[in-house]
């Protein structure tokens, strides 16, 4: 079987010497001919017609030149962004770090200052435990026996009465919030000098009772220890009256005390160690 191959079509030599020889005779007239001549008068009519075309091209293709170079320039910094995030997360952090120390400053600060405007032989504990229910008035600080830490010791915030060391371990104590229902506290009331005692309630709410009817409270009265009975010291902050119940009826009055220790944002307490100078341990408000 014979397979016949075509062969390529070749171009007109003779219309390709035309045209070779016609433009020759053109660029020839139009160097020579002046500027008034026939073939520039045709170049410049043909620039007249095409010139608005071209600008409007040019307009057309602008903003997608500019979004190429944006796109480009996008790929082209990826990693330089990808590194200031990185940076940026990193001061975050290092910001973040900073005002949590600062906080723990101050806090550490006001319990200092509170404990030796008062004398107190005091010991730093940090809260490792809150009550994990509405039934359980305790909280549990990282000192225990090893650092001098007993069974009655009081503790105390820079707001005022935590409450008292409850049962001790080697490095950790349980302390008995003065809102549980099984604690009391020998209170004054600030302004009347009126004697009672405060106890806790199921509810976390305090109370002081046997308060001499002479001697009412307000609302907004401050409530501190009274220092009788040798458990407390005198002059630390229990509380503020938010309530006073007169009846006649009965033969006190019944007044409701709020704490002023946050206890669910308790983190830094101090534990008093040693005895207390009496004197020194003025009313705070």
């Amino acid at each position: 079987m014979r397979v016949t191959l075509s062969e390529p079509k070749r171009g007109n030599p003779t219309l390709l010497a035309v045209l070779v020889v016609a433009s020759l005779v053109l660029i020839t007239v139009y160097f020579r001919e002046g500027d008034t001549g026939l073939l520039h008068k045709a170049r410049e009519a043909t620039l007249t017609v095409t010139a608005p075309l071209s600008k409007v091209g040019t307009a057309v293709a602008k903003p997608f030149e500019a979004v190429g170079d944006w796109i480009a320039g996008f790929g082209v910094s990826r990693s330089e962004v990808e590194q200031l995030r990185q940076q940026n997360a990193q001061m975050r952090a290092q910001l973040a770090q900073l005002e949590e120390e600062r906080k723990q400053y101050e806090r550490i600060s006001s319990l200092v200052q509170f404990a030796e405007q008062r004398k107190f032989t005091q010991l730093g504990a940090r809260v490792i435990g809150r009550p994990t229910s509405n039934w359980e008035g305790v909280i549990t600080i990282d000192r225990g026996t090893a650092d001098g830490v007993e069974p009655g010791m009081a503790v105390i915030a820079a707001q005022g009465l935590v409450g008292q060391i409850d049962t001790v371990s080697a490095h950790a104590s349980r302390v008995r919030l003065v809102t549980d229902e099984q604690s009391g506290v020998a209170a004054m009331i600030q302004r009347t000098r009126a004697v009672g005692v405060v106890n806790g309630s199921i509810d976390r709410t305090l109370h002081m009772d046997f308060v001499d009817k002479a001697k009412l409270p307000k609302v907004g009265d401050v409530v501190m220890t009274s220092g009788l009975g040798g458990v407390y010291p005198k002059g630390i902050v229990i509380g503020d009256v938010i309530d006073v119940d007169a009846r006649r009826a009965d033969l006190f009055p019944r007044i409701t005390v709020a704490s002023r220790v946050p206890i669910t944002e308790l983190e830094e307490v101090l534990v008093l160690l040693g005895p207390v100078s009496v004197e020194s341990t003025g009313a705070v408000e």
